[in-house]
């Protein structure tokens, strides 16, 4: 991981055609911009766990309804 140090309108850059800007730090809480290309998808780091735990819950197998939809009446 590199971790970088900058002060409020300094930037970062990744690649050619991504932009990182400190726009604001109060107290414990920093915002930033981030200037990128429509095609480069951007999400929070617990949006995407949230994600991801959703669909592991929408995938799993509860083994007492399967019984029950497979049970012949």
């Amino acid at each position: 991981m590199l971790v970088l140090s900058r002060k409020v309108n300094e930037t970062i850059k990744i690649g050619d055609d991504i932009e990182i800007r400190v726009l604001e730090v109060k107290g414990d809480t920093v915002r930033i911009g981030i200037e990128a290309p429509k095609s480069v998808d951007i999400l929070r780091g617990e949006l995407v766990l949230s994600i991801s735990e959703t669909n592991a819950e929408a995938t799993s197998l509860d083994a007492t309804l399967f019984s029950q939809l497979t049970k012949k009446n």
